[in-house]
């Protein structure tokens, strides 16, 4: 039996000559040496391992470097601080001078064992250390299984989240959904935030199904587990195959993150997971599609219900202002001319980037927000 014939699904990123798979298969960080050979990485230089302190106390980039060095690797490891405050310059240029020191070199790889922290801050490096290596991500929570497809990879500055970034997409992902059985329903929730939001832009049968199933979600395993994971990489791998450098649909993905950026800004980083800051953004902007483009009524109320039954907010905090979450918007990447750009929803499952949304527009749905989702304690 082949490598190929064990998983649980592959989902093939095509991109010409930069094509890779995202292999999604129970024990594949066992088997990281093996794919590493089927991807044609070279064994014979050294590879270097990032990962964080949770991380690395779970053993998974453990078991990943033994079974590179049992395919003759020479492999080195990094442990940086979990949170988002470590993607930073600072992280950044540490990881640049440990893969000097290690003797990485041109056909060496980094490995992103980890989040979506891990997979950008590394991705970055890999990116940018002798003008671009190769880099592999190994997703180990249920969020950075959006994070770690498309080759989005960037640091954070104080005043402004993945702003410092390059594209450079990954040779392989390898996705072991057993590493999700360590996650607390907070993590999990947090990375199914991103499962409803390609639903929302691109699948409204899956966001029918997901609705269907509710709490359940939280409690997945086995090939259930698996094939979601699957099949919303799968949304995630068409979106990038059409447009990878986000000059179009490939914004449609920033959706609920406009006020989610605003959110997590206001928040140090600290005070909400991603996806829970996300949650709050989609129900903002499927509220905004109402207003602005003529979404169908309830859109949002469905959108709300959905991730109030997986255990994530909705509702904007009574102590954050107009004025404290519109002025972050003006520093989202996706804002043009000085303008307020935001991705909302024609009807479910159908997205469009509109741009020139007028300030006024923004308070108007941010008091039918509060009004209609109003702070509770």
């Amino acid at each position: 039996m082949s490598l190929w014939d064990e998983v649980w699904d592959v989902v093939w990123v095509e991109l010409g000559d930069r094509r890779y798979p995202i292999v999604v298969a129970d024990g594949a960080l066992d088997q990281a040496g093996k794919w590493m050979r089927e991807v044609g990485l070279s064994p014979g230089s050294v590879h270097l391992i990032v990962t964080d302190e949770t991380v690395d106390r779970a053993g998974y980039a453990r078991r990943v470097a033994a079974a590179l060095t049992a395919e003759g690797v020479r492999v080195e490891t990094a442990v940086v601080p979990a949170g988002e405050p470590t993607k930073s310059l600072e992280w950044a240029s540490r990881l640049w001078e440990a893969a000097l020191a290690a003797g990485l070199d041109r056909r060496s790889a980094i490995w992103a064992v980890g989040g979506g922290m891990v997979g950008d801050l590394a991705g970055f490096v890999a990116a940018t250390y002798m003008r671009g290596i190769a880099f592999v991500q190994v997703p180990t929570t249920w969020l950075a299984h959006d994070a770690a497809v498309g080759g989005k990879v960037a640091i954070n500055l104080p005043e402004a989240k993945n702003v410092v970034g390059a594209f450079h997409q990954p040779r392989l992902v390898l996705y072991d959904p057993t590493a999700l059985d360590s996650l607390s329903a907070r993590d999990v929730a947090s990375g199914l935030a991103e499962v409803v939001k390609h639903a929302c832009i691109r699948d409204a049968e899956l966001f029918h199904e997901l609705a269907e199933r509710g709490k359940e979600l939280l409690h997945l395993a086995g090939s259930d587990r698996g094939r979601l994971l699957a099949r919303s990489c799968a949304i995630k791998a068409r979106v990038v195959e059409e447009d990878e450098k986000e000059s179009g649909v490939r914004a449609h993905l920033n959706f609920g993150h406009t006020l989610g950026h605003s959110l997590e800004t206001l928040g140090d980083y600290r005070r909400y997971r991603h996806g829970e800051a996300v949650a709050v953004g989609m129900v903002f902007a499927a509220l905004l599609s109402e207003e602005w483009l003529g979404a169908p009524p309830g859109t949002a109320e469905r959108i709300a219900y959905l991730l109030e039954e997986i255990g994530l907010p909705v509702r904007i905090p009574a102590e954050f202002t107009d004025d404290d979450l519109i002025g972050p918007m003006y520093k989202d990447k996706k804002m043009i001319g000085g303008h307020l750009t935001f991705v909302l929803l024609e009807t479910m499952g159908r997205a469009r980037a509109v741009t020139r949304i007028p300030e006024e527009a923004v308070r108007k749905v941010l008091n039918r927000h509060r009004r209609q989702f109003p702070p509770r304690g």
